[in-house]
């Protein structure tokens, strides 16, 4: 699924099935709350704590799909273009970061 239908496939369900969008401040609040449940998976499953019992079967991909889910609200709701967006986010990246990762001795 491309980026563009995943942002119109979430606008739709929205609208079939939860009623009407959450506000904006209402979904951010939501989305660090899904940021926290992956957190905790990944801390306690590739971290140094141990994991509890009630966490070892937690989907990390069920988690990360949550985040995904509510940034495409929120992405849909304040009308930003998320694939637009991850293209020139990337050129961003590659010409600030040309030189930069391939000179860091600490990723050798």
């Amino acid at each position: 699924m491309e980026i563009k239908e995943a942002q119109k496939v979430v606008d739709d369900w929205i609208k079939k099935v939860g009623v009407r969008y959450f506000n904006e401040l209402t979904n951010m609040a939501m989305l660090t709350e899904e940021v926290g449940e992956v957190a905790r998976i990944i801390a306690r499953r590739y971290g140094e704590q141990s994991e509890k019992e009630s966490d070892k079967g937690k989907d990390l991909g069920d988690e990360m799909a949550d985040v995904l889910f509510v940034l495409i609200c929120l992405a849909n709701q304040t009308g930003v273009d998320l694939e637009e967006a991850l293209q020139k986010n990337l050129q961003k990246k590659t010409i600030r970061d040309s030189e930069r990762h391939r000179n860091n001795k600490k990723l050798f």
